[in-house]
């Protein structure tokens, strides 16, 4: 099925990391008729893949027509650039962005720090999002997109809600996504250093690994209250306050979920890379945290 023309309220929008995320944002954005230009790291597998295909290519032979580059065309007015990069990935591409000539930038990732990516490309044009979407690369680069309407990727920005939805991408508005992300933190390093722990078992986390961790969890929304912000939002809040004991057991019944492991293990330096900033950031708490505490659970 070909795509569709474009039309006069078509977007010109730029995926800049074309992994899973990125790949399946944008074969759903152009196939609902935008002009998406894909951008991968130069001399990478997967801008090979791309340029052999010339586009995006499902494990059905589903075909979306995307423009392929190796770096971002600062010149050029994009209604919107998407980063779906992870966090210390980002900083290498944060002067381009800064020069680019796009109308909007929104970053979509998990950060300590969103205000930095806000300084950095301007407060007018920023916006932020998580993705809440489900995709495989196969060794042949052909992509399989999970879209589930119960999981909604949430955005800063109710225009890109409303594209998003447009394109088939299930998604929501939430109203304070820079303090969404940063309370995410501690449970993505908790679930990321667990389920690192698991894989190098082979089966799972050890009790003491999975507590060791549920304390670092603990510590990290310490520290973002020791900031001077609340836990956000209240579901985070409620795991914020769990017992160690029951928090404890969630992390270690979750490394036991060979999918999840799996999955989570693969952002061994992600992780790594949130706690270093969580370190950076803990001799600004009042009170004073255990510090070790995070430091602890920070993968080898």
């Amino acid at each position: 099925m070909p795509s569709p023309p474009l039309s006069s309220t078509s977007l010109r929008i730029a995926v800049l990391g074309c992994g899973k995320i990125g790949s399946t944002f944008a074969f759903l954005l152009a196939r609902a008729g935008n002009d998406v230009t894909v951008i991968a790291r130069p001399m990478s597998a997967r801008l090979q893949q791309l340029r052999r295909d010339n586009g995006i290519v499902t494990v059905k032979d589903e075909r979306a027509d995307v423009q392929i580059a190796d770096a971002l065309d600062e010149q050029i007015p994009y209604d919107l650039i998407i980063v779906t990069v992870v966090d210390y990935q980002v900083d290498a591409l944060l002067p381009a962005l800064q020069r680019s000539a796009a109308k909007s930038i929104q970053f979509m990732f998990v950060s300590f720090s969103p205000e930095r990516l806000r300084d950095a490309v301007g407060a007018e044009r920023c916006s932020f999002g998580m993705p809440f979407v489900q995709a495989v690369l196969d060794k042949d680069g052909k992509l399989k997109p999970t879209i589930s309407k119960s999981q909604k990727t949430i955005m800063s920005q109710q225009r890109w809600v409303d594209v998003f939805n447009a394109a088939g991408l299930p998604a929501a508005h939430e109203p304070d996504m820079p303090l969404w992300l940063r309370c995410h933190v501690p449970l993505c390093i908790g679930f990321e250093s667990v389920a690192v722990a698991g894989e190098r078992r082979g089966g799972g986390a050890s009790w003491g690994e999975a507590k060791l961790v549920a304390r670092g969890v603990k510590e990290s929304f310490a520290l973002i209250k020791g900031l001077g912000y609340q836990v956000y939002p209240k579901s985070k809040a409620r795991v914020s306050g769990l017992p160690i004991f029951i928090l404890t057991f969630m992390l270690w019944m979750f490394s036991r979920v060979r999918s999840m492991r799996e999955l989570l293990a693969s952002g061994k330096e992600e992780c790594k890379a949130l706690i270093d900033r969580l370190v950076e950031a803990a001799p600004r708490a009042k009170p004073a945290i255990k510090v070790a505490r995070i430091q602890a659970i920070r993968p080898a």
